[in-house]
């Protein structure tokens, strides 16, 4: 997932924030693992990794998060992206700060 941030001003040139699987996507593509990956040569890889999980910059251990991911062995990037995917969801509703941050990242204000 990633997210634009408002702008400053009309010369501004916004840039993305980058959280959930696309933070993870970003340091796959970074690094050096290679695939078919076990859980453990992306832990050994990436492991260590604070990944983003939401726009106000909260954070897991990549390590932690894939604790919650019932798959021993990923034969893609994109296979353990899918596998993460509900994993950053779960932690983005519950651990966000509740409906009123999240409205009021929506608002323009």
């Amino acid at each position: 997932m990633g997210v634009r941030p408002p702008s400053n001003g009309p010369d501004d040139e916004p840039t993305s924030i980058e959280f959930g699987i696309a933070a993870v996507d970003a340091r796959l593509k970074r690094g050096d693992l290679s695939f078919p990956a076990s859980r453990a040569d992306v832990s050994a890889a990436l492991g260590d990794a604070n990944i983003p999980y939401d726009v106000h910059g909260n954070t897991v251990v990549l390590e932690t998060a894939l604790e919650h991911v019932d798959r021993e062995r990923f034969e893609s990037r994109q296979e353990l992206l899918n596998a993460l995917h509900p994993v950053f969801e779960e932690y983005r509703k519950n651990h966000s700060g509740g409906f009123l941050r999240q409205v009021r990242t929506l608002l323009p204000f």
